[in-house]
């Protein structure tokens, strides 16, 4: 899955110029909290976030009446001035997984999308990585989630879907993950239905362990060295 195909084409940005109060104004109507800063040709330049306006002026809003020295300092500032200039951007080619992996790894929570000539092509942020797998995961139809723990060896997936589509059950989707316990891995299928007591009791016939979904949690997993 591309980042073009997910992310926000129409983004709002903002010159250099402008001041941090017009920044702010154009994040609260658009509710947004990433601005990205671009040159009169679409060439991404920078990036200003909420974080950086609020660090920019601490103890006063657009309605405070401070002192009109401090007020004066703060009207002259221009995104310029707070901007992450050169920001780290990801292209349109690059996958949803490397978008994850880069937000994890930097600890943002967007990303401008540009081209080779740094041109903006859009932006995504987590909203567009939640939004696009939800409609990957089929979850916003009803249904449930089950937990198989399972030996980590070829041919058990096959054994779980050839199970769950024989009661003619729909998957909305499956995913795999690393189990606590060496040489295993949970499965867990989203099943579009509410009605799985025929397909659970299938799955422990073939010998598979049912877990709660509730109870698997990274704290459990290996840490790594």
């Amino acid at each position: 899955m591309f980042i073009e195909k997910s992310m926000t084409k129409k983004v709002i940005t903002v010159k250099t110029g402008s001041t941090i109060y017009e920044a702010k104004e154009k994040m609260d109507k658009n509710n947004i909290r990433h601005l990205p800063v671009v040159e009169k040709d679409n060439t991404l330049i920078g990036i200003i976030t909420d974080r950086d306006i609020r660090s920019a002026m601490p103890s006063i809003t657009l309605t405070d009446r401070e002192s009109s020295e401090e007020r004066g300092r703060i009207l002259k500032l221009r995104v310029k001035d707070i901007m992450t200039s050169n920001p780290a951007a990801i292209s349109p080619t690059n996958t949803l997984g490397d978008a994850l992996l880069m937000m994890q790894k930097m600890r943002v929570g967007a990303f401008p999308v540009v081209d080779q000539q740094r041109k903006l092509k859009g932006i995504i942020s987590i909203r567009d990585l939640i939004r696009a797998f939800i409609n990957v995961l089929g979850i916003e139809e009803p249904g449930t989630l089950l937990c198989i723990l399972v030996e980590d060896k070829i041919g058990q997936m096959k054994k779980i879907v050839d199970a769950i589509t024989e009661e003619k059950v729909s998957l909305g989707s499956i995913l795999v993950a690393r189990h606590w316990e060496k040489g295993k891995k949970a499965v867990f299928p989203y099943l579009l239905t509410i009605n799985v007591a025929r397909v659970k009791k299938k799955l422990e016939g073939l010998g598979f362990t049912l877990l709660d979904p509730m109870e698997w949690t990274l704290d459990q997993l290996p840490q790594r060295k």
